[in-house]
């Protein structure tokens, strides 16, 4: 066997023949096929040869009439079925090449008719937008044709007197107007046809062929107006305008330009003139925009950086605008006297089974309509005292008060609070007096309890109106929806929904698939879909409206509440709303709070005076701090933990809230709170997957609550673990020196007789001398005779030996005493 071209040979010496090559040839009785691959060429034996170890069986080599040594017949049949195979192979290969040829030459042809098809409906729409632009132009130059000619019509006899005073000389100029008329037709003729030449695109067939800009009528007039001019002769001036320019304390060149309605490269070029070279981006002072202002003929105004805020000026409403609106009543009153049970009553809903521990804990905003067709807002505000700030908001925004209060509890720290809430927020208040169906009620209690606070009631012959209700058997609460339907008719509540809208956030929060998310109650105007917005220092643009039901509304008129996405952030609770024409004021005034706000806190944080200074460092070296991190899901809850953490504390220790805000607890808050040691609390959120494994790895607490009672607890408990204990001494006995001993290897050993109480080994001890205490100790050893004991009771005589001490006499007084420390707590 040998190696030809890089291809293999077997049975067959010599070189092989050229491309894929058969050939038969015979040694003896047996017929080889030699067949030739692309890769090698094999000589195998026919089938039906000669059986092995006949004379010239399998083929010879060389011609020698011999089978090759170890090539067996079944060797030569598998090796036969792998050329058939190959053969098979090659031929399905050339079927499928040849199948996919003829499907291509298909797709190419579709293809093909496609584009043509498309070409072809695309030329008849070019050729439609060209016939409908073109009948646009003639009407547009008929007009045009139209209105000269009324122009030239009337200057014609404003310019015959003039010939008629001036003689025939003055004739000439009469002529002028026609051949200057001509003249522009010609060039405008000249410029029509260049702007037609080429192809028409169906852009420019659709907006008007022009580029998209259309003529206003203020140009159109001005436009006539030139015309005529040229027409009278007179030279073609263009009037001034001279512009009111408000200037800042800085300004950008580029704004400065954009305000003075002049082009950005004449104010650039004025300024290089005064020696400034600057660039559209960069920004000058109010001195200089001042002579650049003037140089261009324009009047300067002065402002500063709150005149921003001027866009949302409160406009007052004419009396012909005003329509009537629904009332806002606030629910307020003490914990667990029935408040949201009353509102759930009222509603037909269960508001109460789905809060944490049965209270209310944050701000609910609700619409109900009455049986007799009423429509009333009611703002259920929490009981609890964490949520002081909470209440004072929903005081703020609303029109009447109802001052719930339990039968069975009377008036409670709360329900003071309640009333001076509505007293400073100026409001009319009704009591209802709930849980009048338990055993133990007593409204007349809580009628007199009223009366300390001011609080006089209809049945004591007073102003305010009082309702016996029970929220259990629905008793009185018809006549509490008649007390608010009255008292709201009383006040005439009118607003003007056809303005922009003005309103309040009642609550906001950070919700995972929606972003941040305000609850608010629109007080003025209307707040549609897609109006432009600033609330505190954030602002955004209208995404949805959710009504209290959960559905999607499309505006939400005065007294209605809503939650409102859309925002860039998360404002805080009690903020305003006001809706404003464009997103730059929007982003503008939104910057100028929170840069107002930011110096604010900078200033409060810092001291202003050397004495300040040392006495805030000296008062930070003596008090302990437990920092922590909050998180809570609402931002009214966040507040209002905030303001409770706040006052835990003492001269000793305080607590220090590193970082509050709304949603859930991210890897951020466990590297700050890894940072400063601090634990991270969670009300009513949770740690996403990477914060929880951050925390696991750093060590760092992560704890959660649901109701606020628990979580001011435990932080009350932890920081009165930062409490040094108190030491107090208990005497426990006294001793008298009797004699003097030195005994060796101990030293001084003063002989005692214990007068009064017990004396103990581990006690601590007090020498005195002349009722002076000249030193104070422990012993190293207390022995009754040879022994040493712990203690000795009172009559009886014993050994005492001070620890590091000698100086001891005869008639000195031993006191006894031991100390105990009491953990101490914060109230």
């Amino acid at each position: 066997m040998s190696d030809n071209d890089g291809k293999k040979t077997l049975g067959l010496r010599g070189g092989s023949r050229p491309g894929n090559v058969k050939q038969s040839f015979s040694h003896g009785r047996t017929k080889n096929v030699v067949v030739e691959t692309k890769r090698k060429r094999v000589v195998v034996p026919k089938p039906g040869g000669s059986k092995p170890g006949s004379g010239g069986a399998g083929g010879g080599v060389g011609g020698a009439g011999k089978r090759p040594a170890g090539i067996t017949d079944a060797e030569m049949e598998r090796r036969l079925k792998a050329v058939q195979a190959a053969k098979a192979r090659e031929v399905e290969e050339a079927a499928a090449r040849k199948a996919d040829e003829e499907a291509r030459a298909e797709d190419r042809e579709r293809r093909r008719a496609e584009m043509e098809a498309k070409e072809r409906e695309q030329r008849e729409a070019e050729e439609k937008a060209k016939a409908k632009a073109e009948e646009e132009e003639r009407k547009r130059r008929a007009a045009e044709d139209k209105a000269k000619a009324a122009a030239a019509k009337a200057a014609a006899p404003a310019a015959e007197p003039d010939a008629q005073r001036g003689g025939g000389a003055k004739q000439a100029p009469a002529k002028k107007p026609e051949r200057e008329t001509d003249r522009q037709n010609k060039g405008k003729g000249a410029r029509d046809g260049g702007r037609r030449s080429g192809k028409l695109t169906v852009n420019q067939a659709l907006t008007g062929g022009e580029g998209g800009r259309q003529r206003s009528m203020a140009a159109m007039k001005r436009k006539q107006e030139r015309a005529r001019q040229k027409a009278m002769g007179g030279p073609v001036e263009r009037e001034k305008v001279v512009r009111e320019v408000k200037l800042p304390e800085a300004i950008v060149v580029s704004e400065l330009a954009n305000r003075m309605a002049e082009r950005v490269a004449d104010v650039v070029k004025a300024l290089m003139n005064m020696g400034m070279m600057v660039t559209q981006n960069q920004t000058v002072d109010a001195d200089t925009a001042e002579l650049i202002i003037e140089e261009f003929g324009h009047k300067f105004v002065r402002v500063s950086d709150a005149d921003v805020e001027d866009v949302i000026k409160e406009v007052e409403d004419k009396a012909e605008d005003l329509q009537d609106r629904p009332p806002v009543i606030t629910i307020m009153g003490h914990v667990d006297h029935g408040k949201t049970s009353l509102l759930d009553a009222i509603r037909n809903t269960k508001v109460v089974s789905g809060e944490a521990g049965g209270i209310t804990q944050h701000i609910g905003a609700y619409q109900v309509e009455t049986d007799t067709g009423a429509v009333l807002s009611f703002l259920d505000t929490p009981g609890h005292a964490a949520f002081t700030s909470m209440r004072s908001r929903g005081a703020q925004v609303t029109d009447i008060v109802v001052l719930v209060v339990a039968a069975d509890d009377a008036v409670m720290p709360q329900t003071i609070e309640a009333i001076a809430h509505a007293k400073a927020a100026k409001v009319p208040m009704i009591v209802a007096i709930n849980k009048c169906d338990k055993p133990a009620a007593n409204p007349d209690k809580v009628r007199t309890d009223l009366l300390q606070h001011e609080v006089i009631v209809e049945k004591l012959s007073g102003d305010v109106q009082d309702i016996e209700v029970s929220a259990i058997t629905g008793k009185g609460l018809d006549e509490l929806l008649e007390a608010i339907a009255l008292q709201a008719e009383i006040l005439e509540l009118k607003a003007n929904p056809d303005r922009a809208a003005h309103g309040a956030v009642i609550e906001a929060q950070l919700d995972v698939g929606r972003g941040p998310v305000a609850t608010v109650l629109v007080q003025n105007g209307t707040l549609k879909q897609g109006d432009i917005f600033v609330v505190g220092e954030q602002w955004g643009k209208v995404r949805a409206l959710i009504s209290d039901t959960g559905e999607r509304v499309e505006e939400a008129g005065p007294s209605v509440p809503v939650e409102v996405l859309g925002l860039n952030g998360t404002p805080e609770a009690g903020d305003v709303l006001n809706v404003v024409s464009t997103e730059a004021q929007a982003r503008e005034i939104a910057e100028y709070r929170a840069n107002a706000a930011k110096d604010k806190r900078a200033a409060a944080g810092a001291a202003t005076t050397l004495d300040q200074l040392l006495a805030k460092a000296k008062e930070d070296e003596n008090v302990a701090e437990l920092p922590i991190l909050v998180k809570a899901d609402v931002q009214g809850s966040a507040e209002a933990i905030v303001q409770a953490m706040e006052k835990i504390g003492n001269d000793e220790v305080r607590v220090r809230v590193l970082h509050y805000g709304v949603g859930a607890i991210t890897e951020t808050d466990v590297g700050l709170a890894e940072a400063s040691n601090a634990p991270i609390l969670g009300f009513n959120v949770r740690a996403n997957a990477s914060a929880r494994n951050s925390a696991n790895q750093k060590g760092v607490e992560i704890r959660y609550y649901s109701v606020i009672y628990d979580l001011v607890d435990d932080v009350k408990a932890a920081a009165s673990g930062l409490l040094s204990a108190e030491v107090r001494e208990n005497f426990i006995g006294y001793a008298q020196i009797k004699e003097v001993f030195k005994v060796s290897h101990v030293g001084k050993v003063a002989g005692c007789l214990v007068t009064e109480g017990i004396a103990r080994r581990s006690a601590g001890v007090r020498l005195l001398r002349d009722d002076v205490v000249i030193h104070e100790g422990t012993l190293k050893t207390l022995k009754r005779f040879k022994d040493e004991v712990a203690e000795v009771q009172s009559g009886q005589e014993c050994g005492m030996a001070f620890e590091n001490y000698d100086d001891v006499r005869p008639g000195d007084v031993i006191e006894i005493f031991e100390r105990t420390e009491v953990e101490r707590k914060l109230d």
